[in-house]
């Protein structure tokens, strides 16, 4: 495909179009619902749209936070976080959590969520969520500029160290992906996606002799 056919900008510059479209081209988006818990014990849960996985052994989970907020607060403070899975039936909810409410507010109250314990962490779960990642911090990175500036983001990632999985969700020891109904973030203010098991293919790697 030629140039002519490409519509190109600058992103310093702006990017003309009526959305920005770069939350659209990297997706859809896993979701990144952290709760968290501060130092008084007041609870917090958030969905993140800029998070995902970094590393295998030992498995490293990450999310961008623009701007300092609740969560980075909690978990710099406590060293502590868990990853929720949000689906298609907590979509509703997971959405309430969003809620711009005050640090002393519960997003699980607001969003009448029940709550399980951490078993390695002093942090809740979603209860009805199919799976956890229990975190311990590991990095609170403030992000910069190709320049060298900082922007007002921070990445957040965490070593999962406890990890647990609705039963339902394993068919003969394989984790099946689309049975647990994960919702994807995609572009523009409202679009998000689910996946089914009609849209799967497989691929196997290359093999050099």
């Amino acid at each position: 495909m030629s140039n002519e056919n490409r519509y190109y900008y600058e992103p310093s510059q702006g990017h003309g179009l009526p959305h920005d479209p770069f939350n659209a081209i990297i997706g859809p988006r896993p979701i990144g619902w952290i709760s968290s818990t501060d130092k008084d014990g007041n609870r917090n849960l958030a969905p993140y749209s800029f998070f995902n996985c970094f590393n295998y052994t030992p498995p490293i989970i990450g999310f961008a936070s623009n701007g300092w907020k609740d969560s980075v607060a909690n978990i710099v403070d406590t060293g502590e976080f868990v990853w929720n899975l949000a689906t298609r039936p907590l979509a509703e909810a997971m959405n309430n959590s969003a809620a711009d409410l005050a640090r002393d507010q519960d997003e699980f109250e607001f969003s009448k969520l029940a709550t399980l314990p951490g078993t390695k962490v002093n942090v809740d779960r979603v209860a009805d969520s199919p799976v956890h990642f229990e975190c311990k911090l590991t990095q609170c990175i403030q992000l910069q500029t190709a320049a060298g500036d900082t922007v007002e983001s921070w990445l957040v990632l965490g070593e999962v160290v406890a990890v647990h999985i609705d039963q339902s969700l394993l068919k003969e020891g394989i984790y099946q992906t689309a049975a647990a109904q994960p919702i994807l973030r995609a572009g523009g203010p409202t679009a998000y996606f689910g996946i089914s098991e009609a849209h799967r293919f497989d691929l196997a790697r290359p093999v050099i002799k």
